[in-house]
């Protein structure tokens, strides 16, 4: 039996019983149950109603747009047949136009956390289900934010993947040409699980791409961007959670850089403020010069905007958003992920109907440019604010890179601590992640200049190496301090048994496409051979010729560089 919600204007804003009934517009009694077995067997979901599901209406939160369609979106058959079954539609913002969750007959849909701040939309009752707990995950869309936007404001995860990743056949557009299907969990190994699942490439898609994704995760050491200035529209309570999240992602090896968001912002306005916005126009153009009337402020005024750009007007504005992806392109050179703050701020949903085009304006500072610039997502749980708010952050990569983000997203939700969305479950454990295999890496012993602290470190560092283990040679080899070096090094040598000591050393692991430049830097006489540890392991390090060792010191009652240099005061 299908339970059908009927528009409600005046619909509270809080939950009843505790759940919000507007976070539904139709419910399946029973639910339509997928296949007997496969990857999501057991599992339940809701759909966002603008994809398609056959037999149930399908009206994007407009009544009078309503059909019934014969066959389920593209996506939604992929995961009944891995053997996933569907509880129902979820309510929206009229034609997946906002971000805030309040543009809907159907009712505004609240935060599941306080009941009197938005969901965040345009995927407010995706996001909702999710983080009650009604649902183990979700499909929404996303054009502008809407698959990142809700996930942050009810903690949980969402991901934006790559354009053209997933079939959006059978989805009402937004914008056709940059619309994403996304999907919400309330973790990051089920979201991408189901993405695995969702992805495929669809002939019948007009916008599908056969893309390469990355099967690497993102070395021990990474650099990651974050704003220059970052805007927080007064709210010092996302500002602090930001300054957290940052130093969050130090503790997981990562090295923040600032980057000019100027260009990033730029191609973001381009969406609403230019020519672009007749896509949005056209993807309702017959159903809305028709029914005008019947469509929703601002949703109407931002549709009608649509038909006042030429042809001529749409080529350049698409000119204008290549030239700033052009600018934005080359923070790449510098990072290899660029976080931001999932939305800059919450807001009661009164405050959204008072003001609904600055405020919704605002809660897409960090995601309107990214669908436009062919960049992938992901949003995950950061922490609580002062307030008791989630807070989330967005990681982004280029396209391509989804599993990539995922494999760090889900290092960075584990290391919060956090609670599953608004369940109050503890974290399970992290799930091995589909196609990302661990980076191939390289271990290298060091004994002098490239300790950490001296001179050459930084060969070491800048290849993205990290320190793994302080610890000692096997009592093998002796240690020289070699004449004329610059800066002083040392020179490790194997000798015979009995007749050597241990020596201190440091292995780091670095990424091993940059293994063979490090090595390249190594001078004569030194070269890489193997160590053997104290531990009985060996590994990659440094040896020394034994015919430079005329006219040096033999340092191996020091037990290591370090202690040579301390107690001789010679300079490192």
């Amino acid at each position: 039996m299908v339970h059908e919600g009927g528009p409600r204007p005046g619909a509270a804003n809080g939950p009843a019983g505790g759940l919000a009934a507007e976070a539904w517009i139709t419910r399946l009694d029973p639910p339509l149950h997928g296949a007997s077995s496969g990857p999501l067997a057991g599992l339940r979901f809701a759909a966002k109603d603008n994809i398609d599901v056959a037999g149930v209406p399908t009206t994007a939160a407009c009544p009078a747009f309503a059909r019934t369609p014969d066959v389920h979106a593209a996506v939604v058959r992929r995961l009944l047949d891995a053997g996933a079954s569907l509880l129902g539609k979820t309510n929206l913002d009229q034609f997946a136009c906002g971000l805030n969750g309040t543009r809907s007959p159907y009712g505004a849909v609240p935060n599941s956390f306080d009941a009197r701040c938005v969901s965040g939309g345009s995927s407010s009752g995706s996001a909702y289900v999710v983080a009650t707990g009604q649902a183990d995950f979700a499909l929404g869309t996303d054009t502008a934010g809407s698959g990142r936007v809700p996930a942050g404001l009810n903690n949980i995860v969402g991901i934006k993947p790559s354009r053209g990743l997933v079939s959006a056949r059978g989805v009402v557009p937004a914008a056709q040409s940059v619309d994403c299907v996304s999907i919400f969990a309330r973790t990051v190994g089920l979201a991408a699980r189901v993405l695995q699942t969702a992805m495929g490439f669809d002939a019948e898609d007009p916008y599908a791409r056969q893309l390469t994704l990355a099967t690497q995760a993102l070395p021990a050491r990474f650099r990651f961007g974050v704003p220059s200035a970052p805007r927080f529209f007064g709210e010092a309570f996302s500002a602090a959670a930001f300054e957290r999240a940052i130093e969050q992602m130090r503790a997981l090896g990562g090295a923040p850089v600032a980057v000019d968001y100027a260009p990033l912002a730029a191609a973001a306005a381009l969406l609403y403020d230019s020519a672009l916005v007749a896509e949005r126009y056209a993807a309702v153009r017959d159903f809305f010069d028709g029914h005008e009337a019947e469509v929703l402020e601002p949703v109407r005024s931002i549709l009608a905007q649509g038909r006042n750009y030429s042809a001529a007007d749409y080529v350049d504005a698409r000119t204008r958003l290549h030239a700033l992806g052009q600018r934005a392109g080359a923070m790449w050179r510098d990072i290899d992920v660029l976080l931001v703050p999932t939305a800059p701020t919450h807001c009661t949903i009164a405050a959204m109907q008072a003001d609904p085009v600055a405020l919704n304006r605002a809660l897409g500072e960090y995601t309107n440019f990214v669908n436009l610039l062919d960049y992938a997502a992901i949003s995950v749980p950061s922490s609580l604010r002062a307030d008791g708010l989630p807070f989330g952050i967005t990681l982004i990569g280029r396209s391509g890179s989804d599993f990539q983000l995922a494999e760090l997203g889900q290092r960075f939700h584990h290391a919060t601590g956090l609670a599953l969305g608004a369940t109050g479950e503890p974290m399970p454990a992290p799930e091995a992640l589909p196609v990302i295999a661990p980076a191939a890496t390289a271990r290298v012993a060091v004994v002098g200049a490239h300790l950490s602290g001296m001179p050459l470190n930084a060969q070491l560092t800048e290849r993205g190496a990290c320190l793994r283990a302080a610890t000692e040679t096997a009592p093998v080899y002796r240690l020289y301090a070699l004449p004329g070096t610059v800066p002083p090094k040392p020179g490790l040598v194997r000798v015979a048994p009995g007749e050597g000591a241990a020596i201190a050393v440091e292995v780091w692991e670095m990424p091993l496409a940059h293994y063979g430049g490090f090595v390249a830097l190594v001078p004569s006489p030194l070269g890489i051979g193997s160590i053997l540890l104290a531990d009985g392991s060996s590994v990659q390090g440094f040896l020394c010729e034994a015919a430079a060792l005329a006219g040096a010191a033999d340092i191996t009652p020091h037990g290591g560089w370090r202690a040579f240099i301390a107690s001789s005061g010679a300079i490192a």
